[in-house]
């Protein structure tokens, strides 16, 4: 966390001496403070702070992959909103959970909600399982496999050492 508060610090001065608080120019500072961040990682981070620099990049690829995701559910939805005879398969899965944390539960539960076409019903008790509804569910193992590893796996290089 301080290596990202840095970070933005290195963005808000970047964006000062070029006289502008545009978006270009506080993601500009931001990349370029990145990098000499991680050019000097071995002078300021220690231990558990170098995590930052595979935290940071594994965000962009979880951003990068739900966005993929996003468009292909909403293409697939709004195919079968105007067909003659949608090919839905509804059906509730329980989805056993590799990561514990909150965060990782709560990250994971809504990015599944906020793709069309899924809906995160429940946690478990014991934080074991999700309860998960889909109306594309032919093969209930596959549907999920596929959130394994797409979205679980990819949250899990985010948040797990």
């Amino acid at each position: 966390m301080k290596l990202l508060s840095i970070n933005v610090f290195l963005a808000l001065a970047w964006s000062a001496l070029w006289n502008g608080f545009s978006l270009p120019n506080l993601l500009a500072g931001f990349v370029i403070g990145y990098c000499a961040l991680w050019f000097a990682r071995d002078l300021i981070a220690q231990g558990d702070e170098r995590r930052y620099f595979r935290a940071l990049p594994q965000t962009l690829v979880l951003i990068a992959y739900f966005i993929k995701e996003l468009v292909k559910s909403s293409i697939m939805v709004a195919r079968d909103c105007i067909a003659p005879r949608p090919n839905l398969h509804p059906a509730i899965v329980r989805m056993p959970l590799d990561g514990q944390s909150d965060a990782e539960i709560f990250l994971l539960a809504s990015l599944i909600t906020l793709t069309p076409g899924t809906l995160t019903l429940d946690v478990a008790e014991d934080r074991s399982a999700l309860l998960v509804h889909s109306i594309y569910a032919t093969d209930e193992a596959a549907l999920v496999a596929d959130l394994k590893s797409g979205m679980e796996r990819r949250i899990g290089k985010v948040f797990r050492p």
